[in-house]
């Protein structure tokens, strides 16, 4: 019963978005809804979420970094989602412990906090101490892996049949990243490989004294449970009294924070993946605490050398060095206007290096910028997605301090310093690395190649068009289309009243028949189409 649960729940806000987009769902004009109905809906999608459980929160916190799959108000809305659950009594939590490492409680620690330090929709968090040693102890809540994997065969379930009645880039991009997110939950849901992501990061950081990485205890840990180093620390959205102590400086926070999740992604390719404020802390002598590795990011080295190459291209207001880095990462469909895309970004990177260039001029073209992902069909990479979702919790924590803050002259700077190091790190490496590499790209041209020989063989070469040459031409054919189907029904409604006439020989209604043809008649074939009806659009662009 549960795909019809999540059906039943989400089934108004999949009629509500079919209809902005067509009125009649199949037909009719886009429907206008004012800012004020979507932030509602927004709000309500929110709830509801929520409401279904930790797949459908965690999956929406993914959703909430896309957008090219969510239009504003709901990418800010959903971005809000927090999985902040009741937490279990601790009865069933030491349960699960006892039974995963095979020994009484008192045996395994010295002391035990029955009160929780947080709980979340998959685990749960107590403090604990191994003799003088202060710990962590991280459990998987009972049952929630078959509550998972029933959320997700419901999720996959629906989308089946979602991709069959609405096939388009929309609805292939959210199965994609379902289906992706299905991989990553699995690996989250096992605490012996966030313990192996854990240790890795810690030990990439090991030299830097800005960071910290709380230390595994492995004879502690198990599939279901984690033990931890205790760290203390304020969450980083919470220092506003340290800041105005002068115990923080801002500046320098945020500086390590981009160096950090720079080094991570483009240096290191092992990305902490669920960069929120919770997994943020700023322990007391300032250094930057990491927290939670369930779900980490693997960057390969070639995805690296391009997204160096992009950023340092963005950091030289190179236009036409970021749009081809996009298309080589894959971020752009070839079938997206690159003329749109150079203009927006042109746009936002003009009004992001303005020195007096104020917050809301950023977030107005910003907002434009992400309607156009919206519309278009983009797809963006996981790593791209994730590198988005820190340089977003960058800017939030700066902005909750600083409201003039400029995240593009901030980082500017900081990047284009570390340029040199961030080639040398991919331009270095095992020479086997690189050769194979090297024979990889050859193998792929050589099998690309010999398809497209293939295919000419075969007469099946084809040649597409630019949607920008075509959407004339599919707006008057649509145009046309509606005309014949609009003139065969009033044909139609000739053809009963005729009918009615004979049958009752009513002069009246023969009449009035024939007139409300002859206008709609009129109507259909003399009047211009783009007075009656507006071109079918997507979801309008909202400021």
């Amino acid at each position: 019963m549960r795909p019809f649960v999540v059906f039943w729940r989400l089934f108004p806000f999949v009629i509500a978005f079919l209809r902005d987009r067509r009125r009649w769902i199949i037909v009719g004009r886009p429907r206008r809804a004012s800012d004020a109905v979507h932030r509602r809906r927004a709000q309500r999608l929110t709830l509801t979420v929520a409401a279904l459980g930790p797949a459908f929160i965690k999956l929406a916190q993914v959703f909430a970094s896309r957008a090219d799959i969510l239009p504003e108000p709901y990418l800010s809305e959903v971005g809000k989602l927090t999985d902040n659950v009741p937490p279990l009594p601790s009865r069933d939590i030491q349960a699960v412990i006892v039974r995963e490492l095979g020994k009484p409680l008192d045996q395994l620690f010295d002391r035990f906090d029955v009160e929780p330090l947080a709980a979340a929709s998959l685990g749960q968090v107590h403090r604990a101490a191994l003799g003088e040693r202060e710990v962590v102890v991280k459990v998987l809540r009972p049952g929630v892996e078959e509550l998972v994997a029933d959320d997700l065969d419901a999720a996959f379930r629906i989308l089946y049949f979602v991709n069959i009645l609405f096939p388009n880039h929309h609805t292939r991009a959210i199965t994609t990243i379902v289906r992706e997110f299905a991989k990553r939950i699995d690996e989250e849901m096992d605490f012996r490989q966030e313990a192996r992501n854990a240790e890795h990061i810690r030990a990439n950081f090991a030299r830097d004294s800005r960071v910290a990485v709380p230390e595994v205890v492995g004879a502690l840990t198990s599939r279901r449970v984690l033990v931890l180093q205790y760290m203390e620390g304020t969450k980083i959205d919470r220092l506003q009294s340290r800041i105005a102590s002068g115990d923080i400086a801002l500046e320098t926070l945020l500086r390590t924070v981009v160096e950090v999740y720079a080094q991570m992604m483009l240096i290191d390719g092992l990305f902490h993946a669920d960069p929120h404020p919770g997994n943020l802390l700023v322990a007391p002598n300032g250094t930057l605490v990491l927290l939670d590795f369930g779900m980490v990011v693997r960057v390969e080295r070639e995805t690296r050398i391009r997204l160096i190459e992009t950023i340092l291209a963005a950091v030289r207001k190179d236009v036409d060095g970021v749009i081809a880095g996009f298309y080589e990462l894959g971020v752009l469909d070839p079938e997206v206007d690159r003329g749109t895309v150079r203009d927006a970004a042109r746009a936002l990177m003009s009004i992001a290096f303005t020195p007096d260039a104020e917050p809301r001029q950023v977030q107005r073209i910003v907002n434009d910028v992400m309607a156009t992902f919206y519309r278009w069909p983009i797809m963006l990479p996981s790593e791209f997605v994730y590198l988005g979702r820190a340089a977003a919790l960058a800017e939030g924590i700066a902005l909750r301090y600083d409201p003039a803050f400029n995240a593009v002259q901030f980082a500017s700077p900081v990047i284009r310093r570390m340029g040199a190091t961030l080639l040398a790190s991919v331009a270095t490496g095992d020479s086997r690395d690189r050769m194979q590499d090297v024979l990889g790209e050859i193998t792929g041209i050589a099998r690309e190649l010999r398809d497209v020989l293939r295919r000419a063989g075969r007469d099946e070469l084809r040649v597409r068009s630019h949607p920008r040459d075509v959407i004339e031409m599919q707006q008057f054919i649509a145009g046309q289309t509606r005309r014949i189907v609009l003139c065969m029904a009033t044909g139609v409604l000739a053809v009963v009243g005729a009918l009615l006439y004979v049958a009752d020989h009513n002069t009246y209604v023969l009449v009035a028949t024939l007139f409300v043809t002859l206008v709609m008649f009129a109507l259909f074939l003399l009047v211009p189409w783009h007075l009656l009806s507006r071109p079918l659009q997507g979801l309008r662009r909202r400021r």
